[in-house]
């Protein structure tokens, strides 16, 4: 067997790290694709949610009333649920709060801004959280009184 010729146990030993360091590369990949579409999902969900809320506030115009302070309009009864998703809202004040408010608006002022009475327009901020993460998305919309 003195003719014969093999492989040195150092090129084995590089061989094999280089097969490891790019199967680590591989792996990494993977995960990042599938976090990637997890988030992806999450949003699109949350975007949906957020749309479809909307969409059932416009449908019904509500005449807002002095809370506090504070004319706002509560659209909470309207309120879509979908497990792990929580949906918030702004009110006139600009706090974040757990009930769906519409805010009347004025567009006469520059910049436009809470109106000081029930006008016929109010502007919705939805804020959609998920789990422990906040507002994956936020949408922003105006509802109007038809006569």
């Amino acid at each position: 067997m003195k003719g014969e010729k093999g492989f040195a146990l150092i090129g084995v030993l590089v061989a094999v790290a280089i097969l490891g360091l790019v199967a680590v590369i591989f792996a990494g990949g993977i995960s990042t694709g599938a976090k990637a579409v997890f988030v992806g999902d999450q949003r699109a969900t949350a975007e949906s949610l957020a749309t479809s809320q909307m969409e059932s506030i416009k449908k019904s115009y509500i005449e807002a009333e002095d809370h506090d302070g504070s004319l706002y309009a509560d659209y909470t009864d309207r309120k879509i649920t979908l497990s792990g998703y929580e949906i918030k809202s702004v009110n006139g004040s600009d706090e974040t709060v757990s009930e769906i408010v519409g805010v009347p608006w004025d567009t006469d002022e520059d910049p436009p801004q809470p109106a000081a009475s029930e006008n016929g327009l109010q502007k919705v901020i939805l804020i959609i959280d998920h789990l422990d993460k906040e507002a994956v998305i936020t949408l922003e919309g105006y509802t109007v009184k038809l006569e």
